[in-house]
């Protein structure tokens, strides 16, 4: 049995349902976020966060936006 510390464990690629990469899920986690709900209002100012880049913040920025949308 090994001890992995959290900090070294494989997330996934997927941040609460978004596939954004094992790098950027990473970055947000060690950041503290766990979910959509915890990030800034503005997506945008994740941009800083070391392995978060553009490509994850157009897809975080889409789920959120979509999460909010109203049913039919």
């Amino acid at each position: 049995m090994t001890d992995e510390s959290e900090a070294s464990r494989d997330r996934g690629p997927t941040f609460d349902g978004v596939k954004i990469g094992r790098p950027a899920v990473g970055a947000l986690i060690e950041a503290g976020y766990k979910s959509l709900l915890d990030l800034p209002a503005n997506i945008d100012d994740l941009k800083n966060v070391h392995g978060v880049g553009p490509k994850a913040l157009k897809l975080l920025k889409d789920a959120r936006t979509a999460r909010n949308r109203p049913l039919p």
